[in-house]
């Protein structure tokens, strides 16, 4: 599913970032623009009314809405997992960031193993609007924002707490979403470091995206696409090591585990060379 208009300009702005070796850039042209003082006060807002209960209740709905519509959603998405993961209590999930869906075969992988599962997100998202933004706003979202305070006492804090319960959470180490963009992309090292300092496991995937024949209604550039995800080895901090150590070996991990993953699925060397096949179902005109 394409979501969004500018699709065009889109693949451009990946064409651009992957030029200038820019591969955590924003690409996407409408996104909310906030300043830095906005961006914190939404985050402050949503914890505000995090537990209130009428937050709760509408975090039950969107949570059903979610629960109901991912196995409908995903009922074209293959699982490759080929170990089980029933005895893992909580982990942090990483995966390629390529769709504004792309956390649905996550969510059915954790429904698999009775897992409730929670997405950091970026702070804008929470003033998308439509139906879109009421979802990012009321499921189990944990929002993050460029503070240093945020993000080294009351991110770590918020994270700890859903861990302790027995959680999975997803945290997306390329940062940004790029439409349909089938390579790996160099990881930033938050989730990595989160799980160090968590003591918890990654749950490393990849998602592979495959062409159809079939085009999409409002986009009629592109194809539909029809995804595989692939469940790569748990990664396990080294009690050894110190925190430090210990992301920055989990993070070397999980590239070069999502590098023999993309290799494998689609029989390419991995380089970082833009060509039109980069972007899954695009047909360009």
């Amino acid at each position: 599913m394409i979501i969004g208009k500018n699709r065009r300009q889109v693949i451009l702005n990946i064409k651009k970032s992957v030029k200038e070796k820019n591969f955590n850039a924003k690409v996407e042209p409408n996104d909310p623009i906030l300043s830095k003082k906005e961006r914190l006060n939404l985050v402050k807002n949503f914890w505000t009314n995090h537990d209130k209960l009428f937050s709760r209740i509408i975090n039950l709905i969107a949570r059903g809405i979610l629960n109901v519509g991912t196995p409908i959603l995903t009922f074209n998405t293959k699982i490759d997992n080929p170990t089980s993961l029933k005895n893992l209590s909580s982990a942090i999930v990483t995966c390629n960031h390529y769709n504004q869906f792309d956390c649905l075969p996550l969510k059915r992988l954790a429904m698999n193993y009775h897992k409730r599962l929670y997405f950091v997100i970026e702070d804008a998202n929470l003033k998308l609007p439509n139906w879109i933004g009421f979802l990012m706003r009321n499921i189990d979202s944990i929002p993050v924002t460029a503070s240093i305070e945020y993000l080294g006492r009351d991110l770590p804090r918020h994270l700890e707490r859903i861990l302790l319960r027995n959680n999975w959470i997803v945290i997306y180490p390329e940062q940004e979403l790029w439409q349909n963009y089938r390579k790996p992309r160099p990881l930033q090292k938050g989730a990595y470091y989160y799980a160090a300092k968590m003591n918890v496991p990654i749950i490393s995937c990849f998602v592979e995206i495959r062409d159809t024949k079939k085009r999409e209604k409002l986009h009629p550039e592109f194809n539909k696409t029809r995804w595989i995800l692939h469940v790569l080895p748990t990664i396990y901090p080294n009690p050894k090591l110190s925190i430090v150590e210990n992301a920055q070996k989990m993070q070397e991990i999980d590239y070069q585990q999502k590098k023999q993953a993309y290799e494998k699925a689609y029989h390419k060397k991995l380089d970082y060379k833009f060509t039109d096949w980069d972007i899954a179902g695009y047909n360009k005109k």
